[in-house]
């Protein structure tokens, strides 16, 4: 079974570190962001990777060659053009037709959820032709709990918000899904909310996982803090 990384952006926000280095290779607590997706699919049983991409792509294929030294093999995927999401993947069909089922994951997300529950409810249902990982939101900001009279009752820093849910940028697709692909756009734009109004795309939510997407200098200093001091990827 293929896993599918989106790995051709330019990483605009991370500028001017990836004006050499592709958003894939900025390193995270010392390791680069596509090497601790690789670990953690290969964690789960996968072994074939297909990695799409783009933007500056030559310095991915030089540090990853084959997949060898990370115990997969790896098979690319090149756009020419920016494509976005959708068309990225849609770029991949010849690679893809011919799959039961894949995941696919934004390049950009270190997590350690379990991706095969999304796989166990794509393959339980038949209308299903997409499954969204969820995550609580964090919150960007600080909060303030404030009692009924005014007066502050404590500080928290970025806290879980358990009512709300986003988008993991993990997912688990049959292959129906290369047939709501355009040839370019974004698939939270473009596919899902057409999959949403059909009632063929369905999510599994993840509590108690560790999640983060690397956007900002911010996230690099953060991710890195934490990675360095949890026990969460121990077994990568």
């Amino acid at each position: 079974m293929k896993a599918v990384i989106l790995a051709g952006g330019y990483g605009k926000r991370l500028r001017p570190i990836t004006n050499t280095i592709p958003k894939p290779l900025i390193e995270v607590a010392g390791k680069p962001i596509v090497e601790w997706q690789i670990e953690w699919l290969k964690f789960y049983g996968f072994r074939e990777i297909v990695l799409l991409i783009g933007y500056l792509r030559e310095k991915v294929v030089e540090r990853l060659g084959s997949g060898s030294r990370l115990g997969v093999k790896v098979i690319y995927v090149v756009e020419d053009e920016p494509l976005g999401t959708a068309g990225a993947l849609k770029n991949a069909e010849h690679v893809l037709r011919n799959e039961d089922k894949f995941i696919v994951v934004n390049g950009d997300v270190i997590t350690n959820l379990n991706p095969l529950k999304l796989l166990e409810l794509l393959k339980s249902n038949k209308s299903i032709v997409g499954v969204i990982a969820a995550v609580p939101l964090r919150s960007p900001y600080g909060v303030i709990d404030i009692g009924d009279d005014g007066r502050i009752l404590g500080f928290r820093e970025k806290p879980i918000i358990k009512d709300y849910w986003m988008n993991a940028g993990v997912y688990a697709f049959k292959p129906e899904i290369l047939e709501y692909l355009p040839e370019k756009g974004d698939i939270e734009k473009t596919v899902f909310p057409r999959l949403a109004e059909e009632g063929k795309l369905y999510s599994v939510k993840f509590e108690n996982v560790y999640w983060r997407s690397i956007d900002t200098h911010k996230d690099i200093e953060e991710a890195s803090r934490e990675l360095s001091h949890a026990t969460i990827f121990a077994h990568l």
